[in-house]
């Protein structure tokens, strides 16, 4: 299966772009995503989100990966980068934002210092404690359940300070926040849309976490 890139929202002459990336892990080898698996319609909402959020200015998409889970041989973030070329492809050199939940988390920090990426948000991500990327001028924002037991919050704050070499990192920890994100789907749905058009459209945040992450607070707990 190839990976497919899904509009969302696309305005005439947009400001910027916003890609959105599912989650999904894999029980067999190779296995394919289906556009109804639940990580992939939890991202709907959120790509929802980030429409209202640009006001029209905002060109989202999400993405559709090429396999479940992280297959080595071409990973969610091999993905990622295609559906850059892509839009690039369409609308040149905008500014573009990632926003990733769990292996799409991943996925977004691993490409923060793709080609033209100016914000990457990352739900709950699953990651590895080396993880790491060079991303230099990016805005990176790492949001996580405390009560996640899929995920562990230790190692999103490992990369996270690893990525805080070269790029502009914060975490925020949502106090009994779950892997799946629904019992706190307002809280992390709405940082992710407020932070990703705040970044990319340069206007003042809405969100009070938001407001703090970027007036310089590189931890919160709410």
């Amino acid at each position: 299966m190839s990976a497919k890139l899904l509009d969302t929202f696309v305005p005439k002459d947009p400001s910027a772009a916003v890609l959105v990336l599912h989650g999904g892990g894999a029980r067999r080898d190779r296995m394919m995503v289906s556009p109804t698996q639940l990580s992939v319609l939890r991202m709907i909402p959120i790509a929802g989100r980030i429409r209202r959020a640009g006001a029209g200015r905002l060109a989202v998409f999400r993405l559709l990966n090429s396999t479940r889970g992280w297959d080595t041989r071409h990973t969610p973030a091999d993905d990622a980068r295609w559906a850059m070329d892509r839009i690039r492809e369409r609308f040149g050199n905008l500014p573009i934002g990632l926003v990733g939940h769990s292996l799409g988390g991943r996925a977004a920090l691993l490409s923060a210092g793709a080609p033209g990426v100016r914000s990457v948000v990352a739900l709950a991500p699953w990651v590895y404690p080396e993880d790491s990327a060079s991303a230099p001028g990016r805005k990176v924002l790492v949001v996580h359940g405390s009560a996640d037991r899929i995920a562990d919050p230790d190692r999103a704050a490992a990369v996270a300070r690893n990525l805080s070499r070269t790029a502009d990192v914060a975490v925020i920890m949502v106090e009994g926040g779950s892997h799946s994100m629904l019992r706190h789907h307002a809280v992390f749905d709405g940082i992710a849309a407020d932070f990703t058009a705040s970044v990319l459209l340069d206007r003042p945040p809405h969100e009070p976490a938001v407001e703090r992450v970027l007036e310089g607070e590189t931890f919160l707990q709410i």
